[in-house]
């Protein structure tokens, strides 16, 4: 079972992660979890593309590792990149020690001040342990300030389209019906969810691109 609208209830039990942005603008945050791979990150990239559209792409570091001219591409295009952990480690089934340290393995290859956890599944000691650990390439040689402090980033719409039983129409509507103005929405670039986000992304894209949306990085 998943929700598709973040309750604002785990919101405030999780003040210090970032679940949407500002409510007051037109825009939306598309993010992408578990690529980079083959043909399906290509896909995404090239769908965005077409809309002038930019992207967050929460990248798991050995996808990073097989496949290193994808994440190349991720990062010529403009498109911000988050740390996804090394081996897709869900953070409730897993000791503080061993999540830090395939958060860091992460880390190396990312570089980047935003980490989405996945599953969204997270403990408190693993957000303070990373939050102290875990540094962007600005903190390296300066005080550490807001702007290169981990982020850690949830969402404000699950899409979906990593329910292999979820219509591909279902997947696209939930998107449309619970998106608003500065929501943090969550695709996958996986072999898993491609029937579903090939069908959804460029229809959301055009669907939002219509009523003066635009779409910003993280």
């Amino acid at each position: 079972m998943y929700l598709i609208k973040s309750p604002l209830l785990l919101k405030w039990y999780y003040p210090s992660l970032l679940w949407n942005k500002s409510r007051t603008e037109k825009v939306i945050y598309l993010t992408f979890d578990d690529g980079p791979i083959p043909n399906v990150t290509d896909f995404v990239l090239k769908t965005l593309k077409v809309f002038n559209a930019k992207a967050t792409f929460f990248c798991i570091g050995d996808n990073i590792v097989k496949h290193p001219d994808v994440f190349k591409r991720v990062k010529a295009d403009g498109h911000a990149i988050g740390n996804h952990t090394f081996n897709h480690l869900k953070g409730w089934k897993t000791d503080d020690e061993t999540y830090l340290e395939n958060t860091l393995k992460c880390q190396e290859l990312t570089q980047s001040n935003l980490f989405r956890p996945p599953y969204g599944r997270i403990k408190k000691s693993q957000i303070l342990s990373l939050k102290s650990e875990v540094r962007s390439p600005k903190s390296d040689s300066q005080l550490q300030t807001e702007n290169s402090q981990l982020q850690i980033v949830m969402w404000d719409v699950l899409s979906g389209d990593f329910d292999i039983d979820l219509s591909p129409e279902k997947c696209y509507q939930n998107v449309i019906k619970h998106t608003e103005n500065g929501s943090i929405i969550v695709f996958h670039d996986s072999l898993k969810a491609f029937d579903r986000l090939a069908y959804a992304l460029p229809r959301v894209l055009a669907y939002f691109t219509e009523k003066g949306f635009t779409f910003a990085t993280l």
